[in-house]
């Protein structure tokens, strides 16, 4: 698995996540649940959805 998500493109998924997280927690709903996603690839730094448009925010190639 390359990585395929650099620096800025993590924080704003971290930043993105907690918020939905947040958000979801907030108003009781379940759907900030899917904040969890955002996280998730910050973590590993990679995203699947770049795959098919061969998107990558990284700077160097790994």
């Amino acid at each position: 698995m390359k990585k395929n998500v650099g620096g800025i493109d993590r924080v704003l998924r971290l930043v993105v996540g907690l918020g939905v997280i947040g958000w979801g927690v907030a108003t009781q709903n379940l759907w900030g649940a899917v904040g969890i996603i955002p996280l998730f690839t910050a973590a590993i730094g990679w995203c699947p959805a770049y795959l098919p448009f061969g998107i990558s925010s990284c700077k160097a190639e790994q």
